[in-house]
C-alpha cells in the first residue's frame, strides 16, 4: 500500500463575487486555479455549512478552474440562515446562474455529504451540463437516512453519550419527533432558544463525522455563526423532505445520469451517512467507481482525502 495522497497546496482565489440571484438572496462565489482550465464546481455539505478555503485543495490548480460557492443562507451568502425560498430547486437554479455568469458550458461536479445529494439532483436536472461526478459520503435524503442520524435507534446506538446531550434540551413528551422538536426551537422568535438549539444540533453532528474523536472539530461545530446556519437550514430541509414528493427521488430518477462518469468515496465506518446508500447508488450507475475506505464521514480524514484527490486526478486524465 503506497503513501496516501494529501491535499494540493493552499491557493488564493483569483476573484470572488456576490451574485444577486433573486429579491432576497445574494450568493458568494469564487474562482481559483487555472482560469482557462477544466471547470469544476465544489458543493459544500449541510445544507448550511458554507465553504472554506481548503475546498480548493482537492484539485490540481494547474489543470482545474475551481468554483466554490456558499449556498443560500450559508457562509458569506446573504441573508444569513434565511429560509425564504431556500430549497433544493432554488439552489440548483443558483448553480445555473453561476455557470452562466462565468460563461461555462459544462463542468465537473464535486460534492460531499449534502453536497453529494445536491450534485446528484443537479445532474439529474441538467445532465447535459455535467462532465462527471466526484461524490463523497453519499446522503440520499430519504426518511430512513434522516431518522438514522437524528432520532433514537440509529447513530444514537453508536454515540449514546453525545445523543444524550443532544436529546437533553428536548422535553420527554417531544422526543418522539426530534427533528420537529428542534425545528420549533430553531425557528423560535427568541434568539437565545434558537442559538441553544443550533449549538446542540451542530455539536451532535460534530460528534459523528470523524472515525477517531476530534474535540477541536466538535467545538468548531459549536461556533454560533456556523451552527445557526447549519442547524436551521438542515432542519428546514429535513422537515420538508428535501422538497421532493418522492422519498426515493434520487434513485427513482437515476436513469438520467446512469452513464455519466462517477466516482464515489465513502467511509466504511461513516456513522453520519451509512455506506449502504453509496453501495445502492453505485449499483444503479453504469460508469461508476466506488471506493470504500477505512474512515468515517469527514472530507478531511486521510483516507478520504487520498481517495478524493485520486478521483480528481482520474478525471484530469479523462478530461484532457
Amino acid at each position: 500500500m503506497g503513501e496516501l495522497r494529501s491535499l494540493y497546496p493552499e491557493i488564493k482565489e483569483n476573484f470572488s463575487k456576490m451574485l444577486k440571484v433573486d429579491e432576497t438572496h445574494t450568493i458568494y462565489y469564487e474562482e481559483s486555479g487555472n482560469p482557462q482550465g477544466v471547470p469544476v464546481v465544489f458543493l459544500h455539505g449541510g445544507p448550511g455549512c458554507g465553504t472554506s478555503a481548503s475546498g480548493r485543495q482537492y484539485f490540481d490548480p494547474e489543470f482545474y478552474r475551481i468554483i466554490l460557492f456558499d449556498q443560500r443562507g450559508s457562509g458569506k451568502s446573504t441573508p444569513h440562515a434565511c429560509l425564504e425560498n431556500n430549497d433544493t430547486w432554488h439552489i440548483i437554479e443558483d448553480m445555473e446562474k453561476i455557470r452562466e455568469d462565468l460563461n461555462i458550458d459544462k463542468w465537473l461536479v464535486f460534492g460531499g455529504s449534502w453536497g453529494s445529494t445536491l450534485a446528484l439532483c443537479y445532474a439529474i436536472k441538467h445532465p447535459e451540463r455535467v462532465l462527471g461526478l466526484v461524490l463523497r459520503g453519499i446522503f440520499l435524503g430519504r426518511r430512513e437516512d434522516i431518522l438514522w442520524i437524528y432520532e433514537k435507534g440509529g447513530a444514537s446506538n453508536i454515540h449514546p453519550e453525545a445523543f444524550e446531550r443532544y436529546e437533553s434540551i428536548i422535553p420527554k413528551d417531544e422526543r418522539r419527533d426530534m427533528v420537529r422538536a428542534y425545528y420549533n426551537r430553531l425557528t423560535s422568535k427568541y434568539r437565545e432558544i434558537r442559538e441553544i438549539a443550533a449549538k446542540e444540533w451542530s455539536m451532535w453532528e460534530g460528534s459523528l463525522v470523524t472515525l477517531n474523536p476530534d474535540p477541536n472539530l466538535e467545538q468548531s461545530f459549536g461556533d454560533i455563526h456556523y451552527s445557526v446556519s447549519m442547524a436551521t437550514i438542515e432542519c428546514h430541509f429535513w422537515m420538508n423532505n428535501m422538497f421532493w414528493n418522492d422519498d426515493d427521488w434520487i434513485l427513482n430518477n437515476i436513469d438520467a445520469i446512469k452513464d455519466i462518469p462517477t466516482t464515489i468515496t465513502h467511509g466504511r465506518y461513516d456513522v453520519d451517512c451509512r455506506v449502504v446508500g453509496a453501495y445502492e447508488l453505485s449499483k444503479k450507475l453504469n460508469n461508476c467507481k466506488l471506493d470504500i475506505v477505512v474512515a468515517g464521514h469527514s472530507g478531511g480524514e486521510p483516507a478520504i482525502v487520498d481517495s478524493l484527490v485520486k478521483a480528481t486526478d482520474y478525471f484530469k486524465d479523462l478530461l484532457k
